[in-house]
């Protein structure tokens, strides 16, 4: 440690104040709408505040559909290859900062293994939809 370095009570309090103003104004930018909501919104009672309103076109069947698991499989391969994506903001920031073929090589990889992914996905039918007949 140096011996000019010391760090005051006081100096070090003074910083963390900072950072709690900034969360108590985070907490009032996060909770204030909801608050200001529920004071100044409108209120309705009686039956037909339960009753299911859809874009007021007339319900057609009942609330509870059964979704195929085909849909969730295709949502979850989004999710996946988005958040993928996501990684490769970073490795694009540093690419060409010095071992340029090393990292040419690992995205190369990365992205041989997600075209593998979209491979398998494609032959187990995860992208074809199989529509139900509707009876109406």
């Amino acid at each position: 440690m140096h011996k000019g370095w010391r760090l005051e009570i006081p100096e070090a309090l003074t910083d963390f104040s900072y950072v709690l103003v900034f969360l108590v104004a985070a907490a009032l930018f996060a909770l204030g709408p909801l608050i200001i909501a529920h004071f100044i919104a409108p209120r309705s009672f009686g039956a037909a505040r339960d009753e299911i309103y859809e874009c007021g076109m007339p319900i057609i069947g009942g609330a509870w559909v059964q979704v195929a698991v085909i849909y969730y499989l295709f949502a979850l391969l989004f999710l996946a290859f988005d958040v993928d994506v996501l990684f490769l903001f970073p490795v694009l920031l540093a690419y060409g900062k010095g071992y340029v073929w090393r990292d040419f090589i690992e995205i190369t990889i990365f992205i041989g293994i997600l075209s593998l992914v979209i491979v398998y996905a494609w032959c187990r039918g995860v992208f074809t939809w199989k529509r139900k007949p509707e009876n109406l």
